[in-house]
């Protein structure tokens, strides 16, 4: 029996924002999550009943291999939603060079690599979203996150130079940019100072998220802006 669920594909789909969008989407849609570890990706694709794969997006042809797989089973991807990031912050020259490097792997190339990969197949079937998770870092500055805001200013400008090119090919681009969220992407940062006082719930950044999924793809949203008013 043929059914119109759209086909989703979450970077970063095992925890924070991702699992959070993942556990709305699954109610109607097919998704598909993605990360790094293994055991959370297993946990997770369980517990949400839907297809995980172990992917390092930094990685092109773990990349490739696991679209050809999606795309084997699903026969196509409706929408692809970047969401997999790191955090980072501090002086520039407290930052580790490990860590300004992961931070640019994971929140730039990664977000490059997942497009770059998927594109031909969604030109192929004519159709297709992507969602980038950018931020209001990616709209702002600030002291003391200039590798974070950095990196996120190039998913931006990414995003907005998508927007022109994929247009004709019946391809939409969005770029999401929210404000503070309570997730635990600090946490994993090494950062357990920071105040959630005026964060959003990453429930309604998820709520958000699931919206822009399910759109009419004749409607165009080139970018969405949302925080908390204690942010203002």
């Amino acid at each position: 029996m043929k059914t119109n669920k759209k086909v989703v594909v979450i970077t970063g789909g095992n925890s924070g924002l991702g699992k959070a969008t993942a556990k709305i989407l699954v109610q109607k849609n097919k998704v598909v999550i993605l990360g790094r570890n293994e055991k959370e990706i297993v946990k997770t694709s369980r517990e949400l009943k839907c297809d995980g794969f172990v992917c390092d997006i930094t990685d092109a042809e773990q990349v490739k291999n696991v679209f050809l797989e999606i795309i084997k089973k699903h026969k196509k991807v409706d929408c692809l939603i970047n969401c997999a990031g790191v955090w980072i912050k501090g002086p520039i020259e407290e930052n580790k060079p490990e860590d300004i490097r992961n931070a640019v792997l994971v929140n730039v190339l990664g977000t490059f690599l997942t497009v770059n990969i998927l594109v031909p197949q969604l030109k192929k079937q004519k159709h297709g979203r992507i969602i980038n998770i950018s931020s209001r870092a990616g709209l702002n500055s600030k002291s003391e996150r200039s590798v974070y805001n950095a990196s996120k200013w190039a998913v931006t400008g990414f995003t907005k130079c998508l927007q022109l090119e994929l247009a004709p090919f019946n391809i939409s681009v969005v770029g999401f940019y929210p404000g503070f969220i309570h997730t635990d992407l600090f946490e994993k940062a090494g950062d357990h100072k920071t105040n959630f006082d005026h964060a959003m719930p990453v429930a309604e950044a998820a709520k958000a998220l699931a919206y822009l999924v399910d759109v009419d793809e004749d409607l165009v949203i080139n970018s969405f802006e949302m925080q908390s008013l204690k942010q203002i």
